[in-house]
């Protein structure tokens, strides 16, 4: 894991080896302080650790306190075009502003930014995406290419370096999987500022949490990554559940990991249904350990194959073989299978 510069986002660290913030953004008109409040409060209760909102008129900005007020996550006011709007959003509490210098205006207009955030801690993310890149830089590169948006990227961090601000986080998103994951590998190389990954404009859930897995988890498995966002176009809490899933399947924090075979035809267990059961029965384990539980169709996947497993069960027809660390402890009636492995998984939690 890359060490990269630690940075304070209201009372949340990230970068500096700390763990790796989940975000989404609520999709709430922000000035609706009922709907909105509501939706952080799910995103809260479904494991994000920063809420993003749209901050698009004075209305979204004089809602901020009422939200600072009635939730401790850190909430992230994302501005466009008007500057002022970023402004009123450092006085009113907000624990971050993500811009675009680039769409903001002059250098003038980016240096009050900056130095009403100097002056209040708080961090500025710069986010690049394949639709806002500087025209010089689609010019020179011959269009949103990830050298393009990483370029553009370290530009617009030095225009804030040259106000004399550093708190800063980075961004370069793309809806093309293979650009995103280039562009985000050649700003790692090109600083040590926090790096907030993801893919966007993914679409729906089924082809968009494929597109986030493989774009945030290239990234992740290559220790790159500070803070992470799953985009969906559907209910803000399956981005959470989606970041964690993908966090969890590159190693990275603690919970229950079952692994199980995709049946052929010497199985002759209820297989599927079974393992259903037991990821839902598994759903609400919560721990900072990683235990990995086996549920194979056979002898061959059970035992021999997921030996390593700290718990696991083989089936065999309408029974099954329990087995701690590839050694058999007993036999079990089908129907019993998911209730024997959590109480095993209990109790091994517990020890």
């Amino acid at each position: 894991m890359k060490t990269t510069k630690e940075i304070k986002i209201g009372n949340k660290l990230i970068g500096g080896g700390n763990p790796i913030a989940i975000q989404s953004m609520t999709n709430t008109l922000t000035a609706d302080k009922e709907a909105t409040l509501a939706q952080i409060k799910a995103l809260s209760a479904a494991g994000c650790d920063i809420v993003r909102f749209t901050v698009n008129d004075m209305a979204a900005a004089e809602a901020i306190p009422y939200y600072v007020e009635n939730t401790s996550l850190p909430l992230v006011a994302d501005i466009h075009f008007d500057y002022r709007l970023a402004l009123a959003a450092a006085e009113r509490g907000i624990s971050k502003i993500r811009i675009n210098p680039g769409n903001i205006g002059d250098k003038d207009n980016i240096k009050k930014v900056a130095t009403a955030c100097k002056a209040r801690n708080i961090p500025i993310r710069i986010g690049i995406n394949g639709g806002s890149a500087e025209k010089s830089m689609l010019e020179k590169y011959g269009g949103p290419t990830a050298e393009a948006l990483a370029e553009s990227a370290i530009s617009n961090a030095r225009m804030l370096e040259a106000c004399g601000f550093y708190d800063i986080v980075l961004s370069v998103k793309s809806s093309d999987v293979k650009t995103m994951i280039k562009a985000t590998r050649m700003l790692s190389q090109m600083c040590d500022y926090p790096l907030h990954i993801g893919v966007t404009e993914t679409g729906d859930v089924r082809r968009g949490n494929i597109k986030s897995a493989i774009g945030i988890g290239s990234l992740l498995t290559d220790g790159i990554g500070d803070t992470v966002r799953v985009s969906l176009t559907d209910d803000p809490t399956l981005e959470v559940a989606a970041a964690k899933d993908i966090l969890f399947c590159c190693g990275i924090g603690g919970g229950i990991n079952i692994v199980s075979c995709p049946t052929c035809g010497r199985t002759r267990s209820n297989l599927i249904p079974l393992v259903a059961e037991l990821e839902l029965a598994t759903r609400s384990i919560k721990t900072d350990r990683r235990l990995t539980v086996a549920l194979m169709g056979c002898a061959v996947n059970g035992p021999g194959e997921a030996r390593e497993a700290d718990i696991g069960v083989a089936c065999g027809d309408k029974e099954g073989l329990l087995f701690r660390k590839g050694e058999i402890i007993k036999k079990i009636p089908e129907n019993e299978i998911v209730e024997t492995l959590v109480n095993e998984i209990k109790e091994m939690l517990n020890a």
